[in-house]
Order: C-alpha cells, then structure tokens, then sequence
C-alpha cells in the first residue's frame, strides 16, 4: 500500500487524499493529525510515479482513478470521502464518473473541470513553462523553489512552503512530464451535473491556475455543491494555510455526513 496513514478507529468515516501534479503522500502531513482528531481516518495516496512508486512515462486519468480504485479496494474502505488538489482534484471526479455510488462525499480542490483547448494559449503556455526547463537541463530539486513561489499567495506557512518544496524536488522528472501530457486531455464538464454525492469546492482566493471564478462555475453546475474561497492563499491552500484549509473541509463534511432528520 503506498499511503501515509495517521492511526484512528478503523471505523471512522476514511478520507482519501490525492495530491497534485508535483506532489505526494507527504503534502497532507498537516491534514492527517487534524483528521484523524476530528473523528476520520486520513489515508493520503501515491499516485503512480510519485513518492515511493516507480517512476511512469504515461498515464492517463482513467489509469490514474483505477489505481486509486485499487488501493481503496485492497484497503476494504467502504464508501470513503475523496479529497484531491488539483491534478488530484481532476483525478477524484474522473472517480466519481466512473463510481458514482463508490463515495460518500468529495473535496475539490484548487482544480478545474476541463484542461480546455490544448491548443490554446494558456494551455500550451502552461505546458511549455513547465517542460522547457527541463529540457534546458534543470533538475526537478533546482526549480521546486521558484515553482512553489509562483503558485503561493504572499504569506504561505513556512514549514507548509518548505514541505511543498521538498516534495517537488522528489519528484521523479519522469513522472513529472507524463503527468503534465496528461492535462491536456482531461475534461470532466459532461459529468458534473450528473454527480449525486455532497461537494465541496475549494478555491484559493490568488489562484492562478485554478481562479476562483473558474471553481465558482464549476460548483453551480454540480447539484448541491457548497462553494468556499479560502483568503490570502494561492494554490497550495492546504499548506499555505492548514488551520484554515482543514476548518472549511470539516465543516463542510460535519454538515455533508450529518444524518437526515426523519
């Protein structure tokens, strides 16, 4: 099982964190304490490629949820809450396409509904910015500080910033590439009105890759969805900022688990 864990009652409702495109297990360390206090029982995930995994030269976002599938079978977890960032965000609603009944609520956040055009100019410009530093020869560890500068809001938490750091300095070069290929293809929009388990949608109020307004839109068309933006952050929200990021997850779960009155 490649998964962090903090230890809680194995009955307590199981939160699956999937992290983002430079990240892994690690990125939730200052979610899974307070989780695992507030009565779930966290299990944070590596995607294929990332932290302990081999590295991959392809992925795909159906290969990605299946994996997630997987760990979450061999785990027996009934029903689980799923919480992606980002990549991971776009991961856990290629999950609830594919199961729509195999979850009991899901986070979204600092995510999208779709890549858009690939051939766009922000999307090849998204790409490009990431890829051409490597093909002039930079490693994954010299750019993690300038990459986690360029998505954070002006005042991230110190030891979140320096976490964030070390996970994308980890990250294999390899993975990193087929991961930003596999952007381009996503598109989840079709499904959105179609998703039948509470969400919420969690923006960062200076996010550049995933504005606000982008994540507004995309909880209007969800049936219920809750939608929150989390102030003075970027897009690294829950290491910006953990008290503040874990607050708006739990309440918006204590209110989505909460029994229906008869």
């Amino acid at each position: 099982m490649n998964s962090n864990a903090s230890p809680a009652d194995p009955a307590s409702p199981a939160v699956v964190f999937i992290h983002g495109i430079g990240g892994n297990a690690r990125i939730w360390g200052p979610q899974l304490a307070s989780f695992a206090a507030a009565g779930f029982r966290p299990l944070a995930v590596d995607l294929p490629g990332y932290g302990t995994r081999e590295p991959v030269d392809r992925m795909d976002f159906d290969m990605l949820a299946a994996d997630v599938e997987a760990q979450v079978a061999r785990l027996g977890l009934d029903r689980p809450i799923v919480l992606g960032h980002s990549m991971g965000g776009m991961v856990a609603q290629t999950l609830l396409r594919r199961g729509p009944q195999a979850w009991r609520a899901a986070v979204l956040s600092c995510t999208s509904p779709a890549f858009g055009d690939p051939t766009g100019k922000f999307q090849k410009k998204f790409v490009a910015d990431r890829i051409a530093p490597l093909d002039a020869g930079h490693t994954m560890a010299q750019l993690a500080p300038a990459m986690v500068a360029s998505v954070s809001g002006s005042a991230p938490d110190p030891a979140g910033r320096k976490l964030a750091i070390e996970t994308i300095a980890t990250t294999s070069e390899r993975s990193y590439r087929a991961a930003v290929h596999c952007l381009v293809g996503f598109d989840e929009r079709a499904n959105l009105p179609h998703i039948g388990v509470p969400v919420l949608c969690l923006a960062g109020e200076h996010d550049r890759l995933a504005p606000p307004a982008v994540m507004e839109r995309m909880a209007a068309r969800i049936p219920a969805a809750r939608y929150v933006c989390l102030q003075g952050v970027g897009h690294l929200p829950n290491i910006e900022a953990p008290p503040a990021f874990d607050a708006a997850v739990l309440d918006f779960l204590r209110t989505a688990l909460a029994p229906v009155a008869a």
